[in-house]
Order: C-alpha cells, then structure tokens, then sequence
C-alpha cells in the first residue's frame, strides 16, 4: 500500500504540473473515498490542497466526520451550505414549470426523489468548479472502480471532475488503503451511502453488496446468484452513456 499511495500521490503532482495549475480541490464528504482522495493530494502537492464540505440537508454525522478528516490530517476545509441554494433552484424550477408535467403518477416517487438528489451533487460540483477556477486549482473525483463500472454516480455531479484516483481501485482496496493512510477507524467502518436522502445507503441503492460488485468487476461471476448477475449487467449497460463522450451528429458524407 505504500507504493501505491506514492505512485498515486506521483500521478497527481504530474497531472497538476502538466495542466499548469497550483493545486487540488476535493469535496469532502465525511466519508471514506473522498477522505482517502484528499489525502493523498495533500501528498502530491502539500499546501496546494484545498477541501470544500457542502452540506444541502445533510446528515450531522456527515459535518462531524468532515472535521474528523480535517483534524487527523490537517486539511483546509472550506463550509459552503448549499441547502438554502438547493432550496432556491427548486422553488424556481417548480414555480417557472407551470403547465409542464414534471409530476409522475402518485404511486411513482422514484422520478422526483432522484431528479431533487441528482441536483445536489451538482451544484456540488459547480460551487467546486469555482473555487477551483479561482485558485486555479483541478478538481479530484472521489469515484472508484465499482460507481464507475454500474454508474452509481451523477452525471454532470459528482462525476465531473478534472482527475479520478481511485477509478481503478475497488472498494475493498479503497478501504486497505485507507487503513494505510491512517484514516480514522470511524471513517472507514462507516455503512458507504452518497447521502441522497434520510436511510439511503449505497448497497441498499444498488441492491447488491460491494463484495458482489467485486466478484463481477473480478471475473468471479459464477459465484453471484442469477438475479444478483442480471442486475449489475442491466447497470452496466444502461450506464454506459455516463462514461462516452456525448454521442455527436456527423452528416452523411463526411
């Protein structure tokens, strides 16, 4: 693990050297991908680091375990409340909407309840933007292997961002590297949820265990049960879009 917080740690400067920037800025959660991302980039480039906690109706644990990160590691830690902001956005959204039929059948609460977290994360990922076009600073994704591999992340969210460090590591590996780092106990044992709204979790979401996820991205795909396997390949292909450019017209005859 070692060498590979310092490979990565490596990878970092490079990109933030090659790009002609001055640092990293990384969304801090209060949890375990974005505690272990800040870390590492303050390894890259020390004093080029900046995190931003953005809580919209967030849970108090979520502030609690941002600081806890903060303390152990010495970050910088800018707080921008985006409640009010999310608040705002949709009271507008609502009131210019009209006639328009945003509302789904009553029995369907899925469609709006996704449409209002998808837009937390990003605004998230404008207010990042920002401070890093400010700082001239590049924006570090928190994503790792498995979000990347079903799309269990926001597009145009949490998912746009300048670097992905963790994008080749697994969960599991995540976590092992953690523990290297010295991320807190707390922070690691933590049940991983995105914070979309009261009780969600990330493995209640997708419906299956990130060990299982681990199994397919593996090859050990004999060891999932059918409707486990089905499920995860339904998410794979239908998140696909997410990780393509966006698809462009080309004439006939070019």
């Amino acid at each position: 693990m070692h060498h590979l917080a310092s490979e990565m740690a490596g990878w970092l400067r490079e990109r933030v050297r090659a790009a002609g920037a001055r640092g990293i800025v990384v969304g801090l959660s209060g949890g375990l991908d974005s505690a272990v991302v800040a870390r590492v980039a303050q390894m890259a480039v020390p004093g080029g680091v900046l995190t931003v906690f953005m809580p919209a109706g967030s849970l108090p644990q979520d502030a609690e375990d941002a600081r806890l990160v903060e303390d152990t590691f010495g970050l910088p830690v800018m707080t921008v409340d985006l409640s009010d902001a999310v608040d705002a956005l949709l009271d507008r959204l609502h009131h210019a909407a009209g006639a328009q039929p945003f509302d789904t059948a009553p029995a369907d609460e899925a469609g709006p309840r996704m449409a209002v977290a998808n837009l937390k994360p990003r605004l998230r990922m404008a207010a990042l933007y920002y401070v890093a076009n400010r700082l001239n600073y590049l924006v570090a994704g928190t994503g790792n292997r498995c979000e990347i591999a079903i799309g269990y992340y926001t597009k145009h969210g949490d998912g746009g961002v300048d670097l992905l460090p963790l994008g080749a590591l697994v969960k599991s590996e995540v976590r092992q590297l953690a523990r290297h780092l010295g991320v807190p106990a707390r922070i690691i044992d933590k049940e991983p949820s995105a914070g979309l709204w009261p009780g969600q979790t990330d493995e209640g979401e997708m419906g299956f265990t990130y060990a299982e996820l681990e199994d397919y991205l593996r090859g050990r795909r004999a060891s999932l049960a059918p409707a486990t396997l089905a499920r995860i390949e339904r998410l794979v292909r239908a998140s696909e879009h997410k990780r393509q450019m966006p698809p462009v017209f080309r004439p006939s005859g070019e």
